[in-house]
């Protein structure tokens, strides 16, 4: 029986791995938190009777817990970071699914991993911002990070048994979002709700926001050259806008082993959370007939001027990428809520990075100061 903490239970990852655990059997969930979705939560606890759930509205919390006083008495209640690392940490609970929106899940990943426990890894934040700090921790205490992610969990997949021979770079499949092909000026007067719609996959509105400028694949750059320990220089992003093949890594002579899929995030997460077995299950299969044809394209680092922001920050290091990410989601809040255009975004990421003294060196407080100061600043600047 492998025992689950899933930190953001009610969103998008949460829910379809709650769905795995399902449809596989062999999982008990310890504990489960969610920002302020209480309707689902409740629903959720009342199904897997966690020992913990944890809210990080305090009003709300204390509403779930009265909600929860009569129909599940021993389920205990608790609210704001407190009680994300207590779920981060619960002793009972071996495996932590991190997939919380942003970098709030720094802090609970980085306490989990000092309590010994398997990190199964959404929140692709935690690696962006503190990639170099999480990295090291989990070396010392010999914890595991285990990708969720669809495209780190195909990277991942693709190098088991191969760990003898070199890689020449990782190729990062992207789908280009819903303006794949389309010019900067055409993007100037985009809507909210032209920018949600993504061709293949259904997330949460900011990550859907970061697939549409590209900011979101390069995210995945910063946390694979954490995961990987590879030069981002190796790295390769390629627009395949199918979002078929997942991810490849081609190794030195020449190999390219890549794995393949539909866009459904329940295969990435079953294998993070039975690694290294893959156990028989009833989601959709694909089928390449169907298909039919797979294409790919460089991507327009032009118009999409958040990707090759991302290899900026990254290439700067130290709390740079910490910078990057706080003004990245300020810039999409801004979007979100109509105070920018999305042409905008990449502006206001741009300005952040430019005001900011990098840090080369830090602790985690000092990483949580700099995601801070980057927020302040971004927040300041009017479109």
């Amino acid at each position: 029986m492998k025992k689950l903490s899933i930190l953001g239970s009610t969103g998008s990852i949460g829910t379809q791995t709650l769905e795995v655990c399902r449809n596989i059997p062999g999982f008990e969930i310890e504990a489960i938190t969610a920002n302020s979705s209480i309707d689902v939560l409740e629903k959720q606890a009342l199904e897997f009777k966690p020992k913990l759930v944890s809210v990080m509205n305090a009003e709300k919390a204390d509403e779930l817990k009265t909600r929860l006083r009569k129909a599940a008495p021993n389920i205990k209640v608790m609210s704001g970071m407190e009680g994300l690392i207590e779920a981060a940490v619960l002793k009972e609970s071996g495996t932590i699914v991190v997939s919380v929106v942003g970098n709030i899940g720094i802090k609970p990943t980085y306490e989990a991993i000092k309590a010994g426990k398997e990190i199964a890894l959404a929140t692709k934040e935690v690696m962006v911002s503190g990639g170099s700090l999480i990295t090291k921790e989990a070396e010392k205490h010999n914890v595991q990070i285990l990708p969720i992610d669809s495209e780190h969990s195909a990277i991942f997949q693709s190098l088991q048994g191969n760990n003898m021979n070199k890689i020449r770079k990782i190729i990062l499949t992207a789908s280009g979002g819903p303006f794949r092909g389309r010019k900067k000026s055409e993007l100037e007067n985009v809507t909210v709700s032209q920018a949600l719609k993504h061709p293949n996959w259904n997330m949460g509105a900011k990550i859907t926001i970061d697939s549409a400028s590209m900011m979101n694949k390069g995210l995945e750059v910063i946390e694979a050259k954490w995961l990987f320990n590879i030069d981002v220089n190796k790295i390769e992003v390629v627009v395949h806008p199918q979002s078929i093949l997942h991810s490849a890594v081609e190794y030195e002579d020449g190999a390219v082993i890549g794995q393949m899929g539909v866009p459904d995030m329940k295969v990435p997460i079953s294998y993070a959370l039975t690694y290294p077995n893959r156990i028989k299950n009833n989601f959709e299969k694909l089928d390449l007939f169907k298909i039919g044809t797979l294409t790919f394209e460089k991507p327009d680092i032009d118009t999409f001027e958040c990707l090759s922001l991302a290899y900026e920050a990254i290439k700067k290091g130290g709390t740079m990428p910490a910078v990057l990410n706080a003004a990245n989601e300020i810039a999409v809040a801004k979007f979100l809520n109509g105070n920018c255009r999305f042409t905008d975004i990449p502006v206001i990421i741009r300005e952040t990075m430019a005001a900011y003294t990098v840090k080369d060196k830090y602790t985690i407080d000092e990483l949580l100061e700099a995601d801070k100061w980057g927020r302040d600043f971004a927040s300041k600047i009017n479109m």
